[in-house]
């Protein structure tokens, strides 16, 4: 044994304009796998050559915690040094030829927590390469631009792993001495290391073979554990419409004879795209109507889109290096977001799964934009790559490819990614090259004729704010749009340009009629909504014929990614609720009511000595209320697009709009705006409930899924108010359902009930459920997410989580029940953020805790603590000891101090 790495290395900021082509290429790879948990033996063999464009330089590969045991070069022995954790040949071969490189490791996968490299999970070995995990399992150039052919065997005791899987396509199997046995794959494309994947363990497969429309036939599997099989159809439907998808709408055919999915419970990631080999968190495969609610079902769907599509946005075109990750992870999402919707149907079930997608964006990335870890979609920096898997590369990359989309056309999109393929297939490129060549396939485009500006929406960080006023004149029936756009500064970039913003728009009489558009430079009008594309600072569009003043509906099905600034009046926004063709602006027009009145209810009470002495005052005005009703009452209106419109802005959502947040403040007032909702519709909730409670046979599709959706709220309303009135019948009638539901989705919308009311039979249907469930870890990951996320009522909440921390179904290590209790209960506004500071002592106890094995995992969790300077005090102060509490650690891994030094910084 020559060398053993368990340290890290110091952190070390890697720059994109420092961007070089390594002065190596590998072409191939033939790795072999002796498998055991505590040594498994890796023998590489790779043919390598120098990079004839680069100047000479010595073979650096990458490494970590491995046991180097033998170097050798075409055929012999040879020198090398160690330089940190990389691996340096010094005296190759000059000249360009093929050089044979030969690498002999170990590694101990069973002490691997960090569940990054090769790992073993409840007695199964698993991959996570992605991003720099192949180090962790051989020495080699780890970087997405070295693309190489794969061959890959393994060797495993045969009773304990009889399946052995890899990348590609099985060419040779068989039995070997001492009840081994061996799998050969190789991967017929080419691929960079962190794509490589592996799988051995005793699992079991539902398969299903298909003819793509070329012709050719297929084999999908999808792997679990013996026990899980029954609850593996949806996510085989799922693939097979995958396949099928991205073949009618981009004309992309799966190209290996096989596609494999696993499924694993512990994976720091929701899955994982591996060439053939899609890795996956159990959370987005297993799913019965018994365990599964339909957000799960909706969840599974759309990730083994998202895995599956990536086969070419992402596998056959790479990213050349980590800045470009939303080369393939914006794309990606927009192509599983628009499957998502396809999938849907109906012109109702798109908007909402539209509207879904940017709750996500607005209360997620948005916030990021605006903190400490603000970055642009291609970021210029990075200590810890793993810390760029953020909502802005992912979320708000997938929102600059749909601008590029609506700029270009559907068509012109579909001719853009087809341009794409043809130039750059095999290859690792940037998001330059992509942006291109959707530019190049459609040429007298606005997308072709801004390109250079455009692209600031990959080089600048932050939300621009878009600023509308309109003004009419009567005497000449001529309205006046007037458009300016602003940028705040963000962490390195002070000031910032214009961008290209689309504007999808319409003109609404008072009464609600749609107005034709014409500008005044056109003979005609064309349309009712039209795109407007800002560039300038400020920009004014003058549309002629407007027979009265309008009510502007703008950004519609939100065609940019920005914060729309526009004094509506109340009246206007009733107005856009109760007439605007787009059900987007529709749902937004009741977004800005709720924000509005919550905001100045926030403002009045700011100098009370107590919110909750107000916590009875009626906040929403009548006319709004008055709104609500009627859209619940709207037998047209889609049952999930209703539940969207009567949930109110969140918590985190109000709390960005405001300079300084008060996180109780904000907590009681929203409350009290869902109490008000609750008593003032009780009889329409009543009719909700019984007209939507029973959807017969357990289907996930989307009428249905909406119905369980709006019959879910409406007990919870029902609940809330019975608690708040000393009534016990729908409690009662809430525990009845927690017993007697025939799916998942309603037996936890009826235990939430219960528990967001802070019922008195909420406990013991929480001991029920648990007895009931004690045996499935993804339905105990709800029961533990849900009692996190409770409402706090009397301060209980972070007692019950310390508690539960102690239950014997609480494991700390595994991602997912960590997420579930952790992440869930410091996510938890209300109860996180405590006048004696007992929940910023729990959040650093937690992070410092598991960094000590999951670095990825911790500083995940940390990024909850990115906005404590908007907080009041006492809570800043003792939310910046906290910080600095985990910042004084000495042996804190490179992915959390990252994080904690940018919270921190100035």
């Amino acid at each position: 044994m020559l060398q053993l790495r368990d340290g890290q290395a110091p952190a070390t900021a890697i720059y994109r304009a420092d961007y070089e082509a390594p002065a190596w290429w590998i072409d191939t790879v033939d790795l072999t796998f002796d498998l055991d948990p505590a040594k498994t033996r890796v023998l590489s063999k790779m043919r390598v050559r120098r990079n004839p464009d680069v100047t000479a330089q010595p073979l650096r590969l990458d490494g970590d915690e491995l046991n180097l045991a033998r170097v050798m070069v075409n055929g012999g022995g040879t020198s090398f040094k160690m330089d940190g954790d990389q691996l340096v040949l010094e005296n190759l071969p000059e000249g360009h030829e093929p050089v044979e490189l030969e690498i002999f490791t170990t590694c101990c996968p069973a002490k691997n927590t960090k569940l990054m490299g090769l790992y073993v999970s409840e007695d199964t070995f698993f991959t996570q390469c992605e991003a720099e995990g192949f180090r962790r399992i051989t020495y080699f150039l780890d970087r997405p631009d070295v693309m190489a052919m794969y061959t890959v065997t393994l060797r495993a005791s045969k009773a304990q792993y009889p399946v052995l899987l890899s990348n590609g396509n099985l060419v040779e199997s068989g039995d070997l001495e001492d009840g081994r046995h061996f799998a050969k794959w190789v991967d017929p494309h080419k691929k960079p290391s962190y794509l490589f994947a592996l799988v051995a363990g005793n699992l079991v497969a539902r398969e299903q073979k298909i003819k793509s429309r070329a012709g050719n036939e297929h084999l999908l599997q999808v792997f679990v554990r013996p026990g899980d099989l029954e609850k593996t159809e949806h996510a085989m439907n799922s693939l097979m419409h995958s396949v099928a998808w991205d073949e009618a709408r981009f004309g992309l055919s799966l190209d290996l004879d096989r596609f494999m999915i696993v499924a694993t419970s512990d994976f720091n990631m929701g899955a994982m795209e591996n060439k053939g080999l899609n890795i996956f968190n159990t959370k987005y495969v297993l799913a019965s109507q018994a365990t599964a609610t339909d957000t799960d079902y909706a969840n599974i769907e759309s990730v083994v889109g998202h895995e599956y599509f990536h086969n070419w946005t992402g596998n056959r075109v790479t990213c050349r290096d980590w800045f470009q990750l939303s080369l393939k992870e914006g794309l990606t999402v927009f192509r599983d977001q628009e499957f998502s919707m396809d999938m849907a149907g109906a012109a109702s079930a798109r908007a909402v799964k539209r509207i879904d997608d940017v709750r996500v964006l607005r209360t997620v990335q948005f916030p990021e934009d605006a903190g400490p870890m603000a970055h642009p979609v291609r970021p210029d920096s990075y200590i810890e790559i793993n810390n760029f898997y953020t909502v802005t590369i992912y979320e708000k990359g997938a929102e600059v490819v749909r601008m590029q989309h609506n700029l270009v056309g559907r068509e012109g999109f579909a001719k853009g990614m087809k341009l794409y393929f043809e130039r750059h297939d095999g290859q690792a490129v940037t998001c330059d090259d992509f942006s291109q060549a959707i530019a190049d396939a459609n040429p007298e485009s606005a997308l072709a004729e801004n390109l250079q500006q455009f692209r600031r929406w990959y080089s600048q960080a932050g939300t621009p704010v878009l600023k509308a006023v309109g003004q009419y004149d009567a005497a000449a029936q001529t309205y006046t749009l007037t458009l300016s756009q602003s940028c705040a500064p963000t962490v390195g970039q002070s000031e910032k340009l214009p961008f290209v913003i689309p504007v999808q728009m319409g003109l609404l009489t008072a009464a609600g009629q749609a107005i034709a558009l014409q500008l005044q430079s056109e003979e005609a009008a064309q349309g009712t909504s039209r795109m407007l594309v800002l560039t300038e600072a400020e920009q004014s569009f003058v549309f002629a014929n407007v027979p009265e003043a309008p009510v502007p509906s703008l950004l519609r099905s939100f065609s940019a990614p920005v914060v729309l600034d526009c004094e509506f009046s109340d009246a206007d926004l009733l107005t856009l609720l109760a007439h605007d063709s787009d059900p987007f602006n529709q749902w937004e027009a009741s977004q800005r009511l709720g924000l509005r009145y919550a905001l100045k209810f926030i403002a009045a009470s700011a100098d009370t000595e107590s919110a909750n002495d107000q916590f009875g005052t009626e906040i929403l005005p009548a006319d709004f209320v008055q709104a609500m009703r009627r859209v619940l009452q709207d037998d047209k209106l889609d049952a999930a697009f209703k539940d969207l419109v009567l949930t109110l802005p969140s918590e985190s959502y109000i709390a960005e709009q405001l300079a300084e947040v008060d996180p109780q403040r904000v907590h009681t007032v929203r409350e009290a705006m869902i109490l008000q909702l609750a008593s003032s519709l009780l009889p329409a909730w009543e009719a909700a409930w019984e007209s939507n409670r029973d959807t017969g046979a357990y289907t996930p599709d989307h009428v249905s899924a909406g119905r369980r959706a709006l019959a879910g709220r409406a007990l919870s309303m029902l609940c809330l108010n019975a608690v708040q009135t000393g009534d016990t019948i729908w409690p009662g009638k809430a525990y009845q359902r927690c017993k007697d539901a025939g799916n998942m989705t309603d037996r936890m919308a009826a235990l939430a009930a219960l528990v967001y009311s802070a019922s008195p039979l909420a406990e013991q249907a929480l001991q029920r459920f648990h007895a009931l469930f004690k045996n499935d870890a993804l339905v105990l990951d709800k029961w533990f997410a849900l009692q996190g996320a409770a409402s706090d009522r009397g301060g209980n909440v972070l007692p019950a989580v310390q508690a539960l921390m102690k239950h014997p179904d609480f494991q700390i290590k595994n991602p997912n029940r960590a997420r579930s209790l952790i992440f869930s209960y410091c996510n938890n506004a209300g109860a996180f953020h405590r006048a004696d500071a007992a929940g910023y002592a729990f959040w650093a106890d937690r992070v410092i805790e598991i960094d000590g094995f999951n670095p990825q995992v911790a500083a995940r969790l940390t990024r909850v603590m990115d906005r404590w300077k908007k907080l009041p005090e006492p809570y800043r102060a003792a939310a910046r000891t906290a910080l600095e509490r985990v910042a004084a650690k000495t042996d804190l891994s490179n992915d959390v101090r990252e994080v904690i030094t940018r919270a921190l910084a100035d």
